[in-house]
């Protein structure tokens, strides 16, 4: 059964100050540490995107791969010239609703006719490149790129995923995810924002893998480790979010927030630059199987 959490905002309660907001993560690094006991959480939500950029496909439980969850970013639409397509160019992407299950590719969109029916095919390899790093993808045919060229009114070609691609850090692998393999969210910080923008924004704004409860806002900030029965992830680095999150992802409207409201106070300056910080982004270290309503221990 597939669960869709996207409605569920949480409810407004007044906005609060960066002071307030600066005490409140403290107080979560603080109690996630305290005494090097493991924090306890529990999974609320599991997110895999099929296609690199269109929207994400709710699950009640996943396989955690060496790359992520099974099937996350395993497709991607690329322009003539073979760079990787985002809703940074086409935020119509945002209203594609993609699923796949290994067998066959389903998408359909606001506008579309009928959905793309796709079983992937054996093409020819094409060199491509996600944000200007190259990587090979295997052509789907002419058939699925004259879909989405034809709805996005953009020419593109659709690849599947071949050969293998390191992380930015932290020696993992991944397919056409950005950097790491995995972005992990906890409720609580979404609720955090929330009391400072002028309405609730639902937890598909910022396209997380795993939705955690329980660690209080920013909890994700001081942990290293996550633990879901067999399954281990290493929170390797924070997660540095643009403009991506200001795009509306049922009408792919855009506008200044979060994006400004969340510079103002989660800025901060890591290893390689500076940047707008929420959530984490993680790498599999244990494989097994994840399901919504797990505990999760964490370090």
């Amino acid at each position: 059964m597939v669960h869709d959490f996207r409605g569920a905002a949480p409810a407004r309660t007044g906005k609060i100050s960066p002071g307030e907001g600066s005490a409140r993560e403290g107080s979560a690094r603080e109690g996630a540490a305290r005494g090097g006991e493991s924090a306890v959480a529990v999974v609320v939500e599991l997110n895999v995107f099929p296609l690199k950029s269109a929207g994400g496909t709710p699950l009640a439980g996943a396989e955690l791969t060496p790359t992520g969850l099974r099937h996350d970013r395993e497709f991607m639409l690329v322009r003539p010239d073979l760079r990787h397509l985002s809703q940074r160019e086409l935020p119509r992407l945002a209203t594609l609703r993609p699923a796949y299950d290994g067998t066959e590719l389903v998408v359909g969109a606001p506008g579309a006719v009928t959905p793309l029916v796709h079983e992937p095919v054996d093409g020819p390899v094409l060199e491509v490149t996600v944000h200007g790093k190259p990587c090979q993808g295997v052509d789907q045919g002419e058939m699925a790129a004259a879909w989405f060229s034809d709805l996005l009114g953009a020419p593109c070609r659709l690849v599947r995923f071949a050969g293998t691609r390191p992380t930015s850090r932290g020696g993992g692998t991944l397919a056409f995810a950005d950097a790491h393999p995995l972005s992990v969210l906890s409720r609580e910080s979404l609720d955090d924002l929330n009391r400072r923008v002028d309405g609730p924004l639902p937890m598909d704004r910022f396209r997380p893998n795993i939705v955690l409860e329980g660690l209080g806002p920013y909890g994700e900030d001081a942990l290293t480790t996550l633990r879901v029965g067999a399954a281990e992830i290493e929170l390797v680095k924070p997660c540095a979010r643009c403009v991506i999150i200001n795009v509306d992802q049922d009408s792919a409207r855009k506008n200044g927030e979060p994006l400004r409201v969340l510079a103002g106070y989660r800025t901060r300056v890591f290893e390689g630059g500076r940047g707008v910080m929420f959530g984490r982004l993680g790498i599999p270290r244990a494989l097994g199987t994840i399901a919504v309503g797990d505990t999760v221990t964490a370090s």
